[in-house]
């Protein structure tokens, strides 16, 4: 399986396709003789104007010149050998391979994983299990001794011995020995590993002792306690107030008289923030957020999923934390699978389940393009290796071995050579049996990831011709590459480093473009929590007298009480406490403490600066901003004295609409 055969394999499948888009693909405009169909056009002015996409001649026209301007700076980017850098090409070639793996996935398979999964997703399920430990790296007799405990374990719960007492007992999972195995209600899509488990959750009759099932993490003796409809998630606020003890009559009388208030009319967030003990969402008026189930302990989630109505609130309920009241804001079911599709695929893809997807999509290639393979040229082959095969020292035969190990479709045929040369790329994966397999077998396994990843190359010479948007997103993203790296070279990297050039074009150009409006400098006080009785004599004296004979009488005798720094705003911006009226030479703001240092805090504004004409230094970022688009327009000016645009005027207005 050579490179200029596959080279040779997509040409011949890609063909038919090229003729058939010469007939019925009419030419838009060419850039220097470079063709622009209507097709790639029409999908690119869709995929960026989405629902604005009205195909008017105002539309047409506009994006018509945002692409010809496109297509110009990629043509030189192509004039300027940028697609031939080896990094670029690296670049290209690995996202060809990541966006082929997402096409090459099977669709109907990954169709039907992500339905299972929301089919899934509409229940909670009760789950009681009892873990044992037994990692996929684990040694054999390891995973064998633990097979066998769960085995043991499970013939004593089926003679009669207590689940709960046998997860106390037994379980890996440490939590069992507080819940004795019961998880509690949990919901698709489990953690990665963890599918089976998931499988026998949705599947398993109610209350059945099962297994054990092997996840990624080891067994599991599962039992399923009851199935209801998904609780999905709920936003909420709280108030809470903590208990000293067990029984504690001031926290039930203090809650009780809370939930009273709230019954003549108080509001709820003003009570949160003044007598809630969580000061962290106290502050918030008792807001909390969304969650969905297994997060909270039972209490606090059973409570806030019981409220029927945003808004409403609960009686007061204790938890572990103490009493609380629960007010429901509102509530996030379920979305249609056209919502949750996106996102469950998503997850789906970082899951255990997705190589099933992938084994099912290889053995349908194979089914499709009529595979053969022949078993006893690939055996004969592997008992040819030695024990140099395992090392770094393992070269293919200088002759190549033309005797053919499969075939694929038509014309596809991969020989002993070919898998050689695979063999030599794949020495990692060769070492690795080093110490553990003899070269025979290695070889045979190795030859199974050769056979799929032969598949999968083999159907990605179909992509182009299957998915016309492939084709499309590989030459986006080709162009793209090209149009940034020659407008940074043109254009960014010039405007940033050009200092002349940029002190230049402020000069001629932006003299008083960017301005600074009436400023003021502000002093930032604060009083150490010591100085506190004498914040009054602070205060009084700030506003008359300069900052340096401040800190001179205040900070006498070497102490520190007193400091500030200065910050310069703009009118616009002043800061509380110093806008409208306010916003004159000396004036103070009231002072406050702060919560964690207990520092006391004031500012004075200190002086007023008329509005001013930025400098070059201070309003850099938008000049640099501005003399890129300048170098820009002019770039795009000398490229279209350089190339030749034409325009097909007949075919542009048969896509006019409106």
């Amino acid at each position: 399986m050579t490179v200029k055969f596959l080279t040779a394999l997509s040409v011949v499948c890609l063909l038919p396709a090229l003729l058939a888009a010469q007939k019925n693909d009419p030419v838009l405009f060419t850039v220097h003789e470079t063709p622009v169909h209507v097709s790639e056009f029409s999908y690119i002015y869709a995929k960026t104007n989405g629902p604005n996409a009205d195909f008017s001649r105002k539309s047409l026209e506009e994006y018509l010149d945002l692409y010809v301007k496109f297509k110009l700076k990629v043509q030189k980017a192509r004039d300027m050998q940028i697609d031939t850098v080896a990094s670029l090409r690296s670049e290209l070639d690995g996202y060809r391979r990541q966006l082929a793996d997402s096409y090459l996935v099977d669709r109907e398979v990954t169709e039907k994983l992500a339905k299972e999964a929301y089919d899934r997703i509409q229940q909670d399920v009760e789950l009681y299990h009892i873990f044992f430990a037994a990692p996929r790296s684990a040694a054999p007799a390891d995973t064998l001794a633990q097979y066998e405990r769960a085995m043991m374990v499970k013939q004593k719960i089926e003679a009669g011995a207590p689940f709960a007492e046998m997860a106390r007992e037994h379980s890996d999972d440490k939590s069992a020995l507080t819940n004795g195995g019961h998880v509690g209600y949990i919901t698709a899509i489990f953690p990665p590993g963890m599918y089976e488990l998931e499988k026998a959750a949705y599947t398993l009759p109610l209350n059945k002792l099962t297994g054990p099932i092997r996840t990624g993490g080891g067994y599991h003796l599962v039992k399923i306690g009851g199935r209801r409809p998904a609780r999905g998630e709920i936003e909420v606020a709280h108030i809470l107030i903590r208990r000293e003890s067990e029984g504690d009559p001031r926290a039930k009388a203090q809650i009780d008289s809370i939930y009273r208030a709230l019954e003549v009319g108080a509001d709820f967030e003003e009570m949160a923030i003044q007598l809630s003990d969580d000061k962290n969402s106290g502050q918030r008026g008792g807001y909390i957020g969304f969650f969905g189930i297994n997060r909270y302990e039972p209490a606090f989630e059973n409570a806030a999923f019981a409220l029927q109505k945003d808004n409403e609130y609960s009686r007061p309920f204790e938890s572990t934390a103490g009493w609380h009241i629960v007010r429901r804001i509102s509530k996030r079911d379920i979305q249609p699978f056209s919502v949750e599709k996106s996102r469950l695929e998503a997850r789906i893809k970082n899951d255990d389940r997705f190589e099933e997807a992938r084994r099912a999509m290889i053995e349908n290639i194979r089914k499709q393009n009529n595979f053969t393979e022949n078993h006893a040229v690939l055996h004969q082959y592997a008992e040819t290796l030695d024990e140099s095969f395992l090392t770094f020292r393992w070269k293919p035969a200088i002759e190549k071995n033309e005797s053919v190990l499969f075939t694929l479709g038509k014309e596809f045929k991969a020989t002993v050579a070919d898998f050689e040369e695979y063999l030599s790329q794949s020495a990692r994966k060769r070492l690795r049996y080093n110490g553990t397999l003899e070269a025979a077998p290695a070889a045979e396994i190795l030859y199974k990831d050769f056979v799929d990843e032969s598949c999968l190359k083999f159907e990605e010479m179909h992509l182009y011709e299957k998915y016309p948007e492939f084709k499309a997103l590989m030459r986006e993203y080709e162009e793209g590459i090209l149009l940034f790296e020659a407008t940074n070279m043109q254009v960014w990297s010039k405007a940033s480093q050009d200092s002349a050039g940029l002190e230049q074009f402020f000069n001629e150009k932006l003299k008083g473009k960017y301005r600074w409006e009436e400023r003021g400098v502000v002093q930032h006080w604060r009083l150490q929590p010591d100085g506190k009785d004498q914040l009054g004599d602070v205060l009084k004296s700030a506003g008359k007298t300069s900052a340096e004979k401040l800190l001179e009488r205040f900070n006498a005798g070497g102490k520190e009480l007193l400091s500030f720094e200065e910050k310069t705003y703009e009118r616009s911006k002043a800061p509380t406490g110093l806008q409208g009226d306010k916003w004159k030479p000396g004036a103070l703001t009231t002072a406050s403490e702060e919560p964690k240092t207990k520092e006391w805090t004031f500012l004075k504004l200190n002086k007023i600066m008329p509005p001013a004409d930025k400098t070059l230094k201070e309003a850099r970022g938008y000049i640099v901003s501005d003399y890129q688009d300048h170098l820009e327009s002019k770039w795009v000016e000398e490229l279209r004295k350089e190339y030749k645009v034409s325009i097909n005027r007949d075919v542009l207005e048969r896509l006019i609409k409106s």
